[in-house]
């Protein structure tokens, strides 16, 4: 298992090992409950790596839906997800927002300060990823994303002045390992642990979250 990132700026991020991607999809799935769907993977053609989409300028090399139902094709069964894997033992790992979590979405400054900031609190979060366009992504209960405009508001914050952005009913993140391309790969900065199982509420982190943004403007 990765190893979490201690909360500083200046953090290294340690390169993924271990568990094969079908292991650990099936991990999400059986120890956080999480619903897994496989994406699109790369492919190495006459040396370079391209999206399994045919896409050559494709925004999101081997990390997006590889399938356009893949809202009814995501499960949380262990069994249904180790045969999705099996078919496609190369597919990126996909996790769907708006159903057993949101995820709020800072730049990876602002997530380093606020981690900082949070661990001061001894406020427990939930897992948070940094991903390789430098953005973390905290995990929280659903509901966030309709929540968080008017907690932002209520903090004396518009916005669309900050750098934060919420997904949930009809989005999905990247789960690590996942790579996009050759911008490498998603990484724990907080990784899923039995003391986060249960997710905070984005109310008990958006404070914290809109102080660090607002400072990173």
């Amino acid at each position: 298992m990765e190893e979490t990132l201690p909360a500083t700026e200046a953090a290294h991020i340690p390169k993924q090992r271990g568990a094969s991607l079908l292991e650990t999809a099936v991990r999400y799935a059986e120890d956080r409950h999480w619903e897994v769907f496989p994406g699109t993977w790369l492919e190495t053609v006459d040396g370079r790596q391209h999206c399994s989409c045919g896409d050559t300028l494709c925004d999101e090399p081997g990390a997006h839906p590889a399938d356009a139902d893949w809202a009814t094709r995501a499960t949380g069964s262990a069994t249904v997800v180790r045969r999705m894997w099996q078919q496609r033992p190369n597919a990126s790992i996909l996790l769907p927002t708006g159903r057993t979590f949101d995820t709020v979405h800072v730049p990876e400054t602002a997530g380093f300060l606020a981690l900082a900031r949070l661990e001061r609190m001894e406020l427990t979060l939930g897992p948070v990823t940094l991903t390789p366009a430098r953005r973390m992504q905290f995990f929280v209960l659903p509901g966030a994303a309709a929540k968080v405009p008017g907690l932002l508001r209520h903090l004396g914050w518009s916005p669309a002045t900050l750098n934060l952005e919420t997904l949930g009913e009809g989005g999905y993140v990247a789960a690590p390992p996942t790579r996009y391309g050759s911008r490498g790969a998603v990484q724990w900065a907080c990784r899923p642990t039995p003391a986060n199982r249960w997710l905070p509420d984005a109310e008990e982190l958006v404070p914290a979250l809109a102080y660090a943004c607002g400072r990173d403007r």
